[in-house]
């Protein structure tokens, strides 16, 4: 007897869209990504720098790629073989953005995720563990410079893994900034203040996070108080950079997601990558980060590859079961 044509064909991959990713809470992605750091510590994550292809006219299409390993305590893996995949997005006219993740084992693609919400809540949730592991211990007192869809997700991931204390948001845009402020206490019930200032929104604070697109400073160095964190999300290379050249002397750790990702930009990186210790070794224990009460830590968020998948398998039924 012939097999059933349509009981043999392969399932289908679940499709998933920005409604679906924003129904993932804060801490499982958090959850996700932690694993995944974890993971390309231990060597089960194998992720090589992103690679763009020229469509010409100053134009790309971003690639990046990652394959989880089983065995690595997400909870997504499937069989024996894990996850692989990848995520596009361009730069020509900031089109939807593509996940694919496929089951290690079988070769079977299991979902697909498109929209725009899934890298910056990617980056959010890295950016948390960040926070968590260099700054002192203890509530956070936030300063924010930036209004837009990464310094909302830098904040939503954040929350999942610090009580937070007192929250300033500053940017270029004084009708942003106060509907940033809305948006908080409305999605999240946290009280935000929105200033005109930036250097309101940065002194006085434990940690401090710059999410702009400006390839020039937006703050004084002086401005970071020792025992400080901060985050830099924006342009960091040595010709153009958010955060002044100031702090990378006056930086006592820095740290990021992927040495080989900061070392792999076009032109040389505002931070030494080979200064730089890797987030996945602070987590794993296997290397130090603040060792004072004092020291002024830096995070320079580069997007490790094979996060996003981490993170789009967290979406598929029972992803949650470890």
């Amino acid at each position: 007897m012939s097999p059933d044509p349509v009981s043999s064909r392969p399932a289908s991959p679940l499709l998933f869209d920005d409604e679906d990713v924003r129904a993932l809470d804060a801490a499982t992605a958090v959850g996700a990504v932690r694993a995944a750091l974890l993971a390309h510590h231990s060597g089960a994550l194998h992720a090589p720098p992103r690679l763009n292809a020229d469509l010409g006219d100053g134009a790309g299409l971003v690639v990046t790629a990652g394959r989880l390993r089983s065995g690595t305590g997400t909870g997504t893996e499937t069989g024996t073989g894990g996850l692989y995949g990848f995520r596009a997005y361009d730069t020509v006219v900031g089109a939807e953005q593509l996940v694919a993740v496929w089951d290690g084992a079988d070769g079977r693609l299991k979902a697909l995720v498109h929209g725009s919400e899934l890298g910056p809540r990617r980056t959010g949730a890295i950016g948390a563990l960040a926070v968590d592991a260099a700054a002192n211990p203890g509530p956070v007192r936030l300063g924010i410079v930036g209004a837009g869809r990464q310094a909302w997700t830098q904040l939503w991931a954040l929350g999942a893994v610090r009580p937070l204390e007192d929250v300033v948001v500053a940017s270029r845009s004084a009708e942003r900034t106060a509907a940033f402020a809305r948006r908080a206490a409305d999605e999240l019930g946290v009280r935000v203040r929105a200033v005109g200032a930036v250097e309101d929104a940065v002194r006085e604070r434990n940690v401090v996070i710059v999410a702009t697109n400006s390839t020039t400073p937006v703050l004084d160095a002086d401005w970071i108080a020792p025992g400080t964190h901060v985050s830099t999300l924006g342009p960091k290379t040595a010709s153009g950079h958010e955060v002044p050249a100031a702090l990378v002397s006056r930086a006592d750790v820095v740290l990021t997601d992927s040495r080989a990702q900061a070392a792999g930009y076009a032109e040389p990186h505002l931070f030494a990558p080979e200064r730089m210790v890797e987030l996945g070794a602070v987590l794993a224990g296997a290397a130090p980060c603040r060792t004072a009460p004092g020291q002024i830590t830096v995070f320079c968020s580069v997007g490790l590859a094979g996060t996003e998948v981490a993170l789009a398998a967290a979406l598929l039924p029972g992803a949650d079961a470890a």
